[in-house]
């Protein structure tokens, strides 16, 4: 079963995110601000991480960029969530190191086909 953490401060979200996946089938954990992020990922070493990047006391930017300098979590992929739909919050988020950018209100279909070609490419290489 493919593992997703998912890392999202605001409880609606969390949940709808987490229930969605599990729905599609993915083992879902999560955590509630960046710190708890890092250490959930070390912890669980999940296949994928969903991070929202407006996150209470390290956001989103810092701990993919903390997540991707640790040589243990470096290679796990990271799909960053934002409100912020702007083509320079892209950059700014794959500049941390994140892999993909999705913008909220999240459009499921979209979200999964990331998911998944980041999950191949993980697996590949």
């Amino acid at each position: 079963m493919i593992r997703v953490l998912v890392v999202e401060d605001e409880a609606m979200n969390r949940d709808m995110l987490a229930r969605r996946l599990a729905w599609e089938g993915y083992s879902v954990s999560v955590a509630t601000n960046g710190e708890e992020g890092i250490v959930a990922a070390l912890e669980q070493m999940p296949d994928l991480i969903v991070m929202d990047l407006g996150l209470p006391r390290l956001d989103g930017w810092e701990a993919a960029r903390q997540l991707k300098a640790m040589a243990q979590t470096a290679r796990i992929p990271i799909v960053a969530l934002s409100a912020y739909a702007l083509s320079e919050d892209r950059t700014r988020a794959l500049e941390a190191g994140c892999d993909e950018f999705e913008t909220k209100p999240v459009e499921f279909s979209r979200l999964f086909g990331k998911m998944i070609r980041l999950l191949a490419l993980s697996r590949a290489g």
